[in-house]
């Protein structure tokens, strides 16, 4: 559930552009951006670190493509929130001994204890990675192909995508899980 609350802005964004233009769904997208901030202010009083990101970049490159009437910048969004993401897991772990996919994921994961440090710091990078070409492809698709068929990468492309990697990794890790012992 919380996945499909995640991608509500982009949904809404993909639907004002069916059946308006990109400047009408990046309004649309700001909206819901701001309206999802709020409700989760309102439920849980606590917003992260990368929601005030997305929110951040969705403001000011949403604000720039309706101004300008510039396209690029709503398109550089995903890429730059994504690049974000990448420094983020990369810079915290080898400069600040912060693993934050660890972090996300380590209580509901326990791994082998010989090898956990390993693996999580293997998995922070496969998340570094990821993050890296995904913006990197994001600006592939943005800029070599038609605005229709980047707002449809938008959504399922990169859900998909999303999708695959996750359960690639949830394959890998299972390698590297402790053994549930029967009671």
């Amino acid at each position: 559930m919380k996945f499909l609350f995640d991608l509500f802005p982009v949904i809404l964004f993909f639907v004002a552009f069916k059946f308006a233009d990109i400047y009408t769904a990046t309004i649309v997208a700001m909206v819901a951006t701001i309206a999802q901030i709020l409700w989760v202010y309102y439920r849980h009083r606590k917003i992260d670190a990368m929601q005030w990101m997305s929110l951040v970049l969705i403001v000011v490159l949403g604000a720039l493509t309706i101004f300008l009437q510039d396209k690029t910048f709503i398109q550089l969004k995903p890429t730059a929130l994504y690049w974000l993401f990448a420094a983020g897991l990369f810079v915290s772990a080898q400069f600040f001994n912060k693993n934050w996919i660890q972090v996300l994921m380590g209580k509901q994961v326990t791994l082998k204890e010989n090898s956990a440090r390993n693996t999580w710091s293997q998995l922070n990078l496969a998340w570094s990675i990821f993050f890296l070409f995904m913006g990197a492809l994001n600006l592939y698709v943005a800029f070599q192909f038609s605005e229709d068929t980047w707002v449809n990468f938008k959504l399922f492309g990169t859900t998909a995508l999303l999708i695959v990697f996750v359960i690639a990794q949830g394959f890998w890790l299972s390698n590297h899980m402790e053994e549930e012992t029967p009671s």
